[in-house]
């Protein structure tokens, strides 16, 4: 019988006091995101296609969802 396939537990943490986010997978760091398209580019970097990253499982968000990077609005249009 098949092994299901096992996904790297991939999390994006609270903000910093800056607004910026680290992104990690199985505890290692992958990077720094200050947006949310941080987090595709840190993922397809590290060989993890995730192709909706606002609504899939495989990433967990702490401290708010893809939308919440507080402090960092000014540098990001909508």
């Amino acid at each position: 019988m098949a092994q299901p396939t096992q996904h790297p537990h991939i999390v994006v943490h609270s903000p910093g006091l800056d607004g910026s986010r680290r992104v990690t997978s199985d505890d290692e760091p992958l990077g720094i995101a200050t947006h949310v398209d941080d987090v595709s580019e840190i993922l397809r970097l590290a060989d993890l296609y995730v192709t909706d990253i606002e609504e899939t499982d495989l990433i967990e968000w702490e401290g708010g969802g893809p939308d919440d990077w507080p402090g960092l609005s000014e540098h990001h249009e909508p």
